[in-house]
């Protein structure tokens, strides 16, 4: 913003090298460039202040697309002058020569232009297109289609203005058609957690279930070899059964053996001596009783002897002894 400083009936004037600055006087251009430093009388001049830097200004538009729905388009804009005499001439830039500050709102003016040919490009191209297309292209190719029509405008030559970018940074619906839109992705996102939950949880199911197999398995090997080894103890028991049955039967036969030879021996040492008693006479035999009893005396403790055997014992040693040959024993 340039500088005036009042002198009485002068004043002096002091600009920035991003103005451009034009006096005139009596209606002709008197000086004209930037960053310009001098003196003149405020009562016979007029001048001209044109900012020279790039300026941007705010995009937003509403419209409706093809199919009646309502997209909001919002970005930026930057411009600048590139004939500050000519826009001079099209647009007041005039200031006030006692305060040096702008008399209108000349780039209020030049934003509103370009404003509405921006709203009516997009505009256009929103209405030509059905939502879907418009979201699913995205902003580039309105932002391409904007910038050449700014391009090309012929309103914005005539007043010495171009347009140097174009950003647009959101091309969206309104709230409910935007979440009419998501409804169909989020529940196709929603199928496919799902089906990640579901595949997961079978894929889970399977390794418990091939856990249980493993298991199962495992618990019918050991009872297999539980099994197996319950039976070789049995064959073993079995086995140590018949060795023990087999030892004491070889043990009882030894016994009955021995028991048969001793009684056999015995029973034939009887069958002599019974021999040998069967030849003696009766006295002898009566002689070798009493002989026996006397040594049985300490453990008899009553002998009933009845008169009639006491009678036949008397009437065998009454009798003569024949003679007897004495016995032969074995050695």
């Amino acid at each position: 913003m340039a500088t005036i400083r009042n002198f009485g009936p002068i004043a002096q004037l002091k600009s920035e090298a991003s103005s451009h600055v034009i006096r005139y006087r009596n209606g002709r251009v008197r000086q004209s460039g930037r960053g310009l430093v001098f003196w003149f009388r405020p009562e016979t001049a007029s001048i001209s202040e044109v900012p020279m830097d790039d300026r941007e200004m705010t995009l937003f538009v509403r419209g409706r697309s093809r199919d009646f729905q309502t997209v909001v388009v919002q970005g930026t804009i930057g411009w600048r002058v590139v004939d500050p005499d000519l826009l001079a001439g099209r647009v007041d830039f005039s200031l006030g020569l006692h305060t040096g500050k702008p008399r209108g709102e000349p780039i209020e003016r030049i934003e509103a232009r370009l404003s509405g040919i921006a709203g009516q490009a997009v505009l256009q191209e929103i209405g030509g297109n059905p939502v879907g297309a418009l979201l699913d292209a995205g902003p580039e190719p309105l932002r391409i289609a904007l910038e050449s029509v700014l391009g090309a405008a012929p309103s914005l030559a005539e007043i010495g203005v171009a347009v140097v970018s174009v950003r647009l940074t959101n091309l969206a619906p309104t709230s409910e058609l935007e979440r009419a839109l998501q409804t169909p992705t989020f529940e196709s996102l929603q199928q496919k957690a799902d089906a990640a939950t579901f595949a997961r949880r079978a894929l889970a199911v399977e390794k418990e279930r091939a856990i249980a197999e493993n298991e199962l398995e495992t618990r019918t090997e050991l009872a297999r070899r539980e099994t197996v080894l319950i039976a070789r103890e049995a064959e073993n028991a079995r086995d140590r059964a018949a060795g023990l049955a087999e030892a004491q039967g070889l043990e009882a036969a030894a016994e009955a053996e021995r028991i048969r030879l001793v009684e056999g021996a015995r029973a034939e040492a009887e069958q002599r001596r019974a021999a040998i008693y069967r030849d003696l006479p009766p006295a002898v035999l009566l002689g070798l009783a009493a002989r026996e009893l006397a040594g049985k005396l300490e453990t008899i403790e009553h002998v009933n002897v009845t008169p009639d055997l006491l009678a036949a014992v008397l009437g065998e040693f009454r009798k003569p002894a024949p003679p007897v040959a004495p016995p032969a024993f074995p050695r």
